[in-house]
């Protein structure tokens, strides 16, 4: 054995005995081993009788030093809360902590890994187990799966606890299991999200699981998934952080390999590089529009989501994926090349260009023979991302739609058109909500110059909507909408040839 090897398995056991001994007692003349609770609510009580005054209500997962028996009660000592007591012996489950122990508790670690509800039990076992088994067994196939159930309960309770509601005695029991998760060394971060707590798993096991040669791709799957859930990436970030953030999530996605996984397995990878790399690109548009590095991005995103097999999604999936084909549409026009505008002649329809305008901001100029940059018909500054390929006029040059995307995940529709008093520049959002996740997009030009064609989708305030709508250029009014688009004749009649074979709303 070489001394990489001597170092990883050193290093895997140290891990293991951080989690451990926060909950096993010290060893004591009188202890007769430890006893985890299994019952949330467990009574601790100063006598071995039922109506004896309670000391002490325990939770699943917490950890007992036993002292003794006293009819079918255990005389235990509570390290957490530095007192003793008696609780019944059906409400724990002893155990010795030794090498020979471990097999039976991994067992059970990976029957309860898949049973929700059962966290910090899971937790209090974890610890147990990786408290008996040996550092060279950690380093090995047994250690990987230990720390793939640890992280599994710990995301899990998260994700509870996140949806939970306050007061509710649901929500008492959650932040009962939260105590319990953290009394073993279990970090959780919480961020305020629109008015209500986003509670995230720091990912320590997870990490540990990334870095064990022997884990198998399931096991990475898992642990890049739970390491780089969106939602979990603190909202208060800078900008330049948050592009750090992704870049080191592109990173732990590419460890993954997606051939061995299970199709639900593979999409779900899959699903969550597009979106990084939809976040790639656009943190880098926001730098530089032109550099290579973008189109390259939004190309990777694109072929990430493509690989996605809508046959084998899963129901509870359907909403990442529709998350995913929004972030990798919003910036889906890095892929279509810039063209400068031409010279403008006396017949030429309003042309748009872009100049830097304040630090961070990109101003959109609308010019004609008439009017050229020094003195354009319409200026309008952004710190969002302008897709300039998007420009789009109508055949009367009336009105022009383009692309602008002012954060991650969502774009907005630009409209500029010709009014009696002058030009006028409105903006036509995915939905009249907080912005979260969502495209608007213009779909084509109905003749006569009075309508548009545009294709909307969002998730807002928990709720998911797609329509393709007929909207009136006097005002920006909708006239029709629908969330089938055959149901509209004037969208199957004038919908633009190249938005139908480049957008992902008709996925």
């Amino acid at each position: 054995m070489n001394l990489t090897t001597l170092t990883f398995i050193a290093a895997v056991a140290s891990a293991a005995v951080t989690v451990a001994s926060a909950a096993v007692p010290p060893a004591s003349a009188n202890a007769l081993g430890s006893a985890i609770v299994v019952q949330d609510q467990a009574s601790l009580r100063a006598a071995p009788r039922d109506g004896a005054q309670q000391q002490a209500s325990l939770w699943q997962g917490e950890v007992l030093e036993v002292r003794g028996e006293r009819l079918d009660y255990l005389q235990v000592w509570d390290h957490k809360r530095e007192r003793g007591g008696f609780i019944r012996a059906s409400d724990v489950r002893r155990m010795a902590l030794t090498e020979a122990e471990g097999p039976a508790l991994l067992a059970v670690l990976r029957f309860m890994q898949d049973t929700p509800g059962a966290e910090a039990l899971g937790i209090g076992l974890t610890a147990a187990y990786l408290q008996a088994a040996p550092g060279q067994l950690l380093a090995g196939v047994e250690g990987a799966q230990a720390f793939d159930a640890l992280g599994t309960f710990a995301d899990r309770l998260a994700r509870r606890a996140s949806v939970a509601v306050p007061g509710k005695a649901s929500g008492a029991r959650l932040s009962a299991h939260l105590d319990v998760a953290n009394a073993y060394g279990v970090r959780f971060a919480t961020y305020e999200v629109e008015g209500r707590m986003q509670v995230c798993y720091e990912g320590e096991a997870f990490r540990r699981v990334l870095a064990m040669p022997v884990a198998d791709a399931a096991q990475r799957a898992r642990a890049a998934l739970a390491l780089t859930r969106p939602e979990c990436i603190n909202p208060d970030l800078p900008a330049h952080e948050r592009a750090r953030v992704h870049a080191w999530q592109v990173d732990v996605l590419e460890r993954v390999d997606v051939a061995g996984l299970p199709p639900y397995l593979r999409n779900r990878v899959q699903m969550r590089r597009a979106s990084v790399w939809g976040a790639t690109a656009f943190e880098q548009a926001r730098k530089n529009v032109a550099d290579p590095a973008v189109a390259a991005a939004a190309a990777r995103a694109l072929t990430e989501f493509a690989g996605v097999s809508k046959a084998d999604l899963p129901d509870e999936d359907q909403s990442n994926y529709n998350d995913a084909a929004m972030r990798v549409s919003a910036v889906r026009w890095a892929l279509v090349p810039t063209t400068a505008p031409a010279a403008p002649s006396k017949a030429a329809r309003p042309t748009l260009v872009t100049e830097p305008g304040a630090p961070g901001e990109t101003c959109v100029l609308l010019v004609d023979s008439q009017h050229t940059a020094q003195a354009p018909l319409l200026r309008r500054c952004t710190y969002g991302v302008v897709w300039s390929a998007s420009a789009s006029t109508n055949r009367e040059g009336t009105a022009v739609a383009l692309a602008v995307q002012p954060l991650e995940g969502w774009r907005e529709l630009w409209v500029l058109r010709k009014t009696e008093g002058g030009w006028l520049a409105d903006v036509l959002p995915p939905a009249a909500t907080t912005p979260e996740t969502g495209v608007a997009e213009w779909a084509g030009w109905v003749p006569g110059g009075q309508q548009m064609l545009v294709a909307r989708e969002a998730r807002g305030q928990g709720r998911y909507r797609k329509s393709f709508e007929v909207v009136r250029l006097d005002g920006l009014t909708t006239e029709r909408v629908t969330g089938d688009v055959a149901a509209l004749p004037l969208f199957q009649r004038w919908q633009d040839p190249a938005w139908k074979r480049q957008t992902l709303s008709l996925r």
